[in-house]
């Protein structure tokens, strides 16, 4: 979301070194916020150290992470050898709600919960996919470009322009950010297809969508937008053989993980024209390359992964990550726990 500072591995404070041999330890492992300084006043307020890093590899993080009663993290991979090492933690928390980057099974043979914060940015993700969805079929982009080379009229033709309640959009995942862009779309009228295994289908019919099988959502869709976790069944769930069962000139947007799309798959099928355009905010992998072909392509609209932000969410994000970590040291059932870890 931010450019994260430059420093490897350094203690955000000093005063942590004089005080943590007799209050509990918070430590965030990585951010790419300007500062900390909402959640040090969290922690500090309730009695406890606070120190942070920019620790990026295992070698790394298993020293920042050795004597932390809880750990915060962002971006950084939390290992099972870097759990491990974890000697005194009583919770770890994402800042977010996807938690690829951590070892679940790791945490929970350590008897560790792992917290996520799945409320934070709903409606910021929502209305950013539909922003990417109406900057493409609108052709928003081209045309501002085209306008900026002192050009008038239009930039590709007429062929690129959609109108939304003549599509059909398919929705991979129904989650609560799903759930919010289905709210969306059918305020234009579009028809919306979902395919979430989970939720049942009587669930999806009640919010005017249809529940489709996999396949068949990418049979019927126009576009196709994402918003399932990343994890083992959904990784590359778009591939060169899904993407080759999209209907002809359909549109992929995804705001969810790169790692759902397999982005070579997707850049032959944009050169080839199978898919007429992209909209993305996440990659595979981060950051995206600079000599990657989706930054040139002109029906490629890209974001560097900031879809979630706003100052408010921003600031409900790390609020509630820090309080959740206050929680876990005065012993308290924890919310969002993703890995199973039963709470006193």
């Amino acid at each position: 979301m931010f450019d994260p500072p430059s420093s490897n591995c350094e203690p955000l404070s000093e005063k942590s070194e004089r005080t943590r041999s007799i209050v509990a330890r918070v430590v965030v492992t990585d951010y790419t916020f300007p500062s900390l300084d909402i959640e040090e006043a969290i922690v500090r307020q309730a009695g406890h150290d606070f120190a942070a890093f920019q620790a990026k590899s295992v070698e790394s993080l298993i020293p920042a992470v050795a004597d932390a009663d809880a750990v915060i993290t962002q971006f950084a991979p939390l290992k099972a050898e870097v759990i491990a090492a974890m000697n005194n933690a009583r919770v770890i928390v994402r800042y977010g709600i996807g938690v690829d980057n951590i070892e679940l099974e790791a945490a929970a043979r350590a008897g560790i919960p792992v917290c996520n914060v799945p409320e934070y940015c709903i409606d910021e993700v929502a209305d950013h996919t539909l922003a990417f969805i109406l900057a493409v079929t609108r052709q928003v982009v081209q045309s501002t470009f085209h306008m900026r080379e002192g050009k008038w009229g239009l930039s590709d033709g007429i062929e690129p322009f959609r109108t939304l309640r003549d599509q059909t959009v398919g929705i991979v995942g129904f989650g609560r950010i799903g759930r919010e862009v289905a709210a969306r779309l059918t305020a234009f009228k579009a028809r919306c297809l979902v395919f979430d295994p989970i939720v049942p289908a009587e669930k999806i019919r009640e919010t005017g969508c249809e529940p489709v099988s996999f396949d068949d959502l990418l049979a019927a869709s126009d576009i196709v937008t994402l918003h399932c976790p990343s994890m083992p069944q959904t990784r590359k769930i778009l591939s060169a053989r899904s993407i080759a069962r999209m209907r002809p000139r359909s549109v992929v947007v995804n705001l969810a993980r790169g790692d759902l799309v397999d982005m070579p798959a997707l850049i032959a099928a944009l050169e080839s024209g199978h898919i007429a355009a992209a909209a993305l905010d996440v990659f595979d992998p981060e950051p995206l390359p600079a000599d990657s072909l989706l930054r040139k392509m002109p029906q490629v609209v890209c974001a560097s992964h900031i879809a979630s932000v706003s100052p408010k969410a921003v600031r409900t994000l790390r609020e509630t990550a820090a309080m959740i970590a206050t929680m876990a040291l005065r012993g308290e059932k924890l919310p969002n726990v993703v890995n199973g870890v039963e709470q006193p």
